[in-house]
């Protein structure tokens, strides 16, 4: 019998890799995809939809309720959504304050609750300028108390906590994935704008593994 994993399912491309990678090493697949009240849920409808031809049992849990105690962030409110590189100083307003470690304990939770060993999630090196907690002493901080907050031992798996974006898309051609079935983009417009920061270093990691991105871009 295959060992159950659940995997944090964005719809993005780090979490689309992060599923795929997953699946080919045979494990028991459960995805969890978030609402908390983000500004579009275009990538909810990717994941969904990438869920449904693997034939996952996809589960897109509503916490929109939450959305109304992170107002900070330029993710959950009407504040503006920034453009530049992900790393300039004004993407820290993308920051929604306790995300990862709200969606892990759930993922958590519901990994105890069906008996899965693993939870998956897409924290990488690109992020840890600007997210704390997508940094390593987040992640092993967070794995530590996955191990002893119930009966049964949980453990949080990101297979690309020391690789950037290029490398994670790097692997992903090399599986031969369609990243056109993935949305990165900040904004839920028909096409993706460009110019926030998540598109940026989508955009420069194509570009530096020598590829063109399947996405259609607005000033493309």
């Amino acid at each position: 019998m295959s060992e159950k994993a659940v995997v944090i399912y964005s719809g993005g491309m780090d979490s689309f890799t992060i599923l795929h990678k997953a699946h080919k090493e045979g494990y028991e697949l459960y995805p969890l995809t978030f609402d908390y009240g983000q500004k579009h849920s275009k990538e909810i409808r990717f994941a969904s939809s990438v869920c449904e031809e693997l034939k996952l049992p996809h589960r897109i849990i509503d916490i929109t309720a939450i959305n109304q105690l992170l107002q900070s962030s330029s993710l959950t409110s009407s504040i503006d959504i920034p453009e530049g590189h992900y790393e300039d100083e004004n993407m820290k307003s993308t920051m929604v304050p306790n995300r990862n470690m709200i969606l892990l304990s759930l993922a958590i939770g519901y990994a105890v609750d069906i008996g899965a060993s693993k939870v998956f999630y897409g924290a990488h090196s690109g992020d840890h300028a600007i997210y704390p907690d997508c940094r390593p002493e987040f992640v092993h901080a967070m794995n530590d108390v996955a191990k002893i907050a119930n009966y049964q031992a949980v453990e949080i798996v990101t297979p690309y906590l020391t690789s950037d974006k290029i490398g994670i898309l790097k692997d992903g051609l090399a599986m031969g994935l369609d990243y056109g079935k993935s949305w990165t983009c900040y904004n839920g417009r028909e096409k993706a704008c460009g110019k926030c920061g998540s598109c940026v270093e989508r955009l420069e990691a194509f570009e530096l593994n020598g590829t063109t991105d399947p996405l259609a871009y607005e000033d493309a």
